[in-house]
């Protein structure tokens, strides 16, 4: 009897251990479940203006005044380079014999230039190249002037504009607006964030428009005027975010007295890509740490 009583007892001590076992699993399970998972702090910028969103999906991962126009500066070469790449049947080995003009203009205004040589033979790749590394307005010039229709070179720009803006409203952007090749505007060159990061989304998809924005520097060979072989100066990038940021892809710094500090910039990390832009920062600087922390910001919504 004593050891029938005993067996018992045991029995219901271990079934009570195994009920509070279980319900402690649940109870922590639960308190688990419960706790949402910590939020992804939103970065302080320093850029008036800021948009992130995800390459593959589209989906808006930041924004700051991201529909709020603004002067673009040289951000503006990103839709110059798309609008070049989209000619149909285009050569990029096509030769362009560098103008007086295209130096003329540069020094006029005091503008960032590729060095072009007058009388030189660029091909329109090298063109493309001086474009977007160290941010040619004299290139930007030559390749309106070459892609523009008209019976006159300020026929063809205005033309190569039109076509700029004609592109952005089959993108269906509405807060753009293009009135010159290189962001040197009249008063009516200005973007968003939001415009932008959508333009450089769409250039992205061109794989040598891809390959010219991460390339960090750049050395052409033209053909002088007398038919010798010149090797121009090396074209450094002007998107430090290559050098300092892992997993950069692009795109594209801007600046001027009324854009600021600007910066286009994209990035893929373990097969997830993040694209954007931030206008009008405090400096060169500035804008890659602004560009720096929304990139960090992006990427960890993505997760």
């Amino acid at each position: 009897m004593i050891t029938g009583i005993k067996g018992t007892r045991t029995t219901r001590i271990r079934r009570a251990a195994a009920v509070s076992v279980t319900s402690g699993a649940l109870l922590a399970t639960a308190a688990l479940t419960a706790a949402p998972a910590q939020a992804v702090t939103a970065p302080s910028i320093v850029a008036k203006g800021g948009y992130v969103m995800s390459n593959t999906s589209g989906s808006t991962l930041y924004t700051k005044a991201a529909d709020t126009q603004r002067s673009t500066g040289s951000t503006t070469k990103i839709m110059t380079a798309k609008v070049v790449l989209a000619q149909s049947n285009l050569n990029l080995d096509k030769q362009v014999t560098i103008q007086k003009a295209y130096s003329d203009y540069v020094v006029k205004n005091n503008a960032s230039q590729a060095h072009l040589i007058v009388g030189d033979k660029v091909t329109v790749r090298q063109l493309l190249y001086g474009l977007m590394l160290p941010s040619g307005c004299d290139a930007a010039y030559a390749l309106a002037d070459t892609y523009g229709s008209g019976s006159t070179r300020d026929a063809r720009v205005k033309n190569f504009i039109g076509k700029m803006n004609a592109a952005a409203t089959s993108l269906g952007l509405k807060n753009t607006h293009f009135d010159s090749f290189d962001g040197i505007g009249n008063g009516n060159n200005w973007s968003t964030p939001r415009d932008l990061t959508k333009i450089a989304s769409s250039a992205m998809k061109n794989s040598t428009f891809r390959t010219i924005v991460k390339t960090t520097s750049y050395t052409a060979k033209t053909i002088t005027r007398t038919g010798s072989i010149r090797t121009m100066q090396t074209w450094t990038n002007t998107n430090t975010l290559l050098s300092s940021y892992s997993g950069t892809i692009g795109v594209k710094t801007g600046s001027g007295p009324e854009a600021g500090a600007c910066l286009v910039f994209a990035a893929t990390r373990n097969g997830k890509t993040v694209i954007g832009t931030v206008l009008a920062s405090t400096s060169y600087a500035q804008r890659a740490t602004d560009a720096t922390k929304l990139l960090d910001y992006g990427f960890a919504k993505l997760g």
